[in-house]
């Protein structure tokens, strides 16, 4: 048998990949909600697709408060949206 694959369902569209294909939204214990690039880092995850779409879905949809259990102030919206930018554009 080969290795299972984890699989993380995207907050913003629904989809369900492979964490490699993610990227994941971490809440920190301190509090601020920053993109783990590394996807290690402690804290309650939420996955979602490399793509600003997804971002924008997850906005709509309030899929990241729904995954947090919070509300989601804009400036962290804001915040990740140029995270995502600078990632893109690598």
């Amino acid at each position: 048998m080969g290795k299972k694959i984890p699989l993380r369902q995207c907050v913003g569209c629904g989809e369900m990949k492979s964490k490699k294909e993610m990227m994941r939204v971490l809440k920190t214990a301190e509090g601020p909600i920053v993109l783990d690039v590394t996807g290690k880092k402690n804290g309650r995850g939420a996955y979602l697709c490399l793509s600003l779409d997804c971002l924008k879905k997850a906005k709509k949809n309030k899929g990241l408060e729904r995954s947090f259990k919070m509300s989601i102030p804009e400036e962290v919206y804001e915040s990740l949206k140029k995270e995502f930018e600078e990632f893109e554009s690598e």
